[in-house]
């Protein structure tokens, strides 16, 4: 069950900062269409209640400050972004063509399995790149193992998996996984004629240890190679 996220310090804070009653408080959350009783803005301040997700955007109006300012936290997970950028479940599921409650128990299970078009629009409704939805929904585990795997074997069969993940279009990722291939191929074919010409053990180590630091940076290379498309929404959502 989703619980928006509150900080009764920095609501308190925030209070202070603009001069304000509890009892004015109110009376402003009810001119942007979120009527409450004094008590219960007292209430959110001393931790016994939360807001909702509508009351903490108006809250976060009359107090003029963010909604994350109010919320205590970075946002790291589907929901957290959602409510930075002060969007209600229906109002985003409008926005990227899905049921309310299809999306709704996307944010409770922590696992995004929109389309592309639909992926697309919620990362750009919330401000994201395609990498960083990924990391959100914790699959950055699962991209790196496919990773591991294209660049030691048959590359071609990673294509999809690969972009199932990324939401990113098969040939932009062949090519990087064709590329990956290549160099990491590269580091086998060193080792070997290093290892047939009888070289010392200090040059094989070397390159033992390149081979390791590629290896650690699989993922951020992968994206080099992906480009823009990665850091953003790759096209315009103008239709479907």
């Amino acid at each position: 069950m989703h619980s928006t996220p509150f900080s009764p310090t920095e609501a308190r804070s925030a209070r202070a900062r603009m001069g304000l009653s509890p009892t004015q408080v109110a009376h402003f959350m009810a001119t942007c269409g979120a009527p409450v009783h004094p008590q219960l803005v007292l209430a959110w301040e001393q931790g016994s209640e939360i807001p909702t997700d509508r009351q903490l955007f108006a809250l976060a109006d009359v107090l003029w400050c963010e909604a994350t300012t109010l919320m205590g936290i970075e946002p790291r997970t589907l929901a957290e972004h959602r409510l930075a950028r002060r969007l209600t479940v229906e109002r985003l599921a409008y926005r990227i063509g899905m049921d309310p409650t299809e999306y709704r128990e996307a944010e409770a299970a922590q696992h995004w399995h929109g389309d592309a078009w639909q992926t697309r629009a919620l990362v750009e409704a919330l401000g994201l790149s395609l990498r960083k939805l990924i990391g959100i929904m914790g699959r950055v585990d699962e991209l790196t193992e496919h990773l591991r795997s294209a660049v030691a074997g048959r590359w071609k069969a990673y294509v999809d998996p690969v972009a199932e993940i990324v939401v990113v279009d098969a040939t932009s990722v062949g090519d990087a996984l064709r590329t990956m291939h290549g160099e990491f191929s590269r580091f086998s074919e060193r080792y070997m004629g290093h290892l047939v010409a009888r070289n010392d053990d200090a040059r094989l180590k070397e390159i033992a240890a390149e081979r390791a630091a590629y290896l650690r940076r699989l993922v951020d290379h992968f994206w080099e190679l992906i480009g823009e498309e990665g850091e953003a929404s790759p096209f315009p959502l103008g239709g479907r």
